[in-house]
């Protein structure tokens, strides 16, 4: 292999080429991002960089070395310009700008996009969180007395309720679920958890669905609910989720599903293709589905497998960790790994759930699966090794098993 050329510069992207260096490949490596900016960091946007306490020399992924040293990877940097199609059969990807880049291997890392509302297209105070353009937009609307509504309860909507209250902000959050984050976390710890909103003076409106939206004059001013409720806005924030990148693949002749179908590996179903990041859909063997896993970790950890499975076709199939994320909202460290959905119990090993600082261990026929922690750092770090532990020495006993493709799972355009 003599070029290598990863498309998508965010954490993923570089990832996969500190990577690629450090397997060492030695060829010519490139790197092309559709923004203009270095790699940086995407959690703080809509924490610390949103409430105006760091700037964007702190979000950039670069090490200072990196920076100040000239550049280790020896990359060719290609920013400002999408690519807009992939001819996979050659490995040819073309910009939008008109350029042409035939590589040897290919890391697709283009990551996600932020769902929009149609009907609030183009608005002028509605906004969405996923890019340093979106944060630098949004931040000068934070101001006291602004009436924030945000559209979704994920992780994205609660941390940006919680930026914007501690700013003086007055917060509506509407879900359309009975309680904000069941499917990550289950239902019992999802509701523990979303008492926050109240107690930190936010108001959480659940089972929410909006039957119209109040304009003029290129502005919402509030939303309707199908109950009759009217919510006045001066902000409004869609938080909604995130769609998969990979519109620019259609007729490459890669196989999408809810993001780019992938081996437990990376690989693609074309030699020389790999995928990272939160537009890859990787095989889950043990549900037997090809999954996105949207958490900042995967894009560090994973690129190195698939690095590994691009430079060596043949290289042996590697247990992952358990996807972890993290969330501050409202003065609380949220920790979590593993699945909720696997768990048949969840019993509280540490703390006071009341009082928001506990350990919850989630377990599936009297086997630890999944761990939760609220302001337990030390305690959720111990779990979460003994977990991860205890996955690589089963995946080391495990019968090897096919990789053959199976059904995408359907995105979802839920706001819970």
């Amino acid at each position: 292999m003599q070029t290598l050329a990863i498309v998508g510069a965010s954490l993923a992207g570089i990832s996969a080429a500190r990577a690629a260096r450090a397997q060492g490949f030695a060829g010519r490596l490139i790197l092309i991002g559709d923004e203009p900016q270095r790699p940086y960091d995407r959690p703080p946007l809509s924490k610390d960089f949103l409430a105006g306490k760091i700037s964007l020399e702190h979000l950039l992924l670069e090490t200072p070395e990196e920076r100040e040293g000239g550049d280790p990877l020896q990359a060719e940097w290609l920013l400002g310009s999408a690519a807009r199609s992939l001819d996979a059969e050659t490995r040819t990807i073309t910009l939008n700008d008109g350029t042409q880049i035939k590589a040897d291997g290919v890391v697709i890392a283009t990551g996600s996009s932020a769902r929009t509302l149609p009907e609030l297209a183009g608005l002028a105070n509605v906004f969405t969180l996923r890019t340093l353009d979106d944060a630098q937009d949004l931040a000068p609307e934070l101001v006291p007395g602004t009436r924030l509504v945000i559209v979704g309860a994920g992780f994205i909507g609660a941390e940006v309720a919680s930026t914007a209250r501690a700013l003086g902000v007055e917060v509506t959050v509407i879900c359309s679920g009975t309680v904000p984050l069941s499917r990550p976390l289950g239902a019992e710890m999802a509701g523990t958890l979303a008492a926050l909103h109240g107690i930190n003076g936010v108001e959480l409106i659940c089972d929410a669905a909006i039957e119209s939206y109040y304009s003029g004059e290129g502005v919402v001013s509030g939303l309707r609910l199908s109950d009759g409720r009217y919510v006045p806005a001066d902000v409004v924030l869609v938080a909604i989720g995130a769609v998969p990148n990979t519109a620019w693949l259609g007729g490459s002749g890669l196989e999408l599903g809810d993001g780019v179908l992938c081996d437990p590996m990376g690989r693609t179903n074309v030699p020389g293709v790999v995928a990272v990041g939160d537009c890859a859909a990787w095989l889950d063997e043990e549900s037997g589905q090809h999954r996105r896993v949207e958490h900042w970790n995967v894009a560090m950890e994973r690129p190195a497998l698939a690095v590994t499975a691009l430079l060596d076709p043949g290289a042996a199939r590697q247990p992952l960790n358990l996807p972890y994320f993290w969330s501050d909202q409202y003065n609380v460290r949220i920790q979590f790994a593993g699945h909720a959905r696997d768990a048949d119990r969840v019993d509280i090993e540490a703390g006071d759930p009341a009082a928001h600082s506990f350990l919850a261990v989630y377990y599936r026929r009297g086997q630890p699966v999944a761990v939760l922690g609220a302001n337990q750092p030390r305690l959720f770090t111990k779990w979460r090794r003994q977990l991860n532990a205890a996955r690589a020495t089963a995946a080391q006993n495990a019968p090897a098993q096919t990789t053959a493709a199976q059904p995408a799972l359907a995105a979802s355009a839920s706001f819970a």
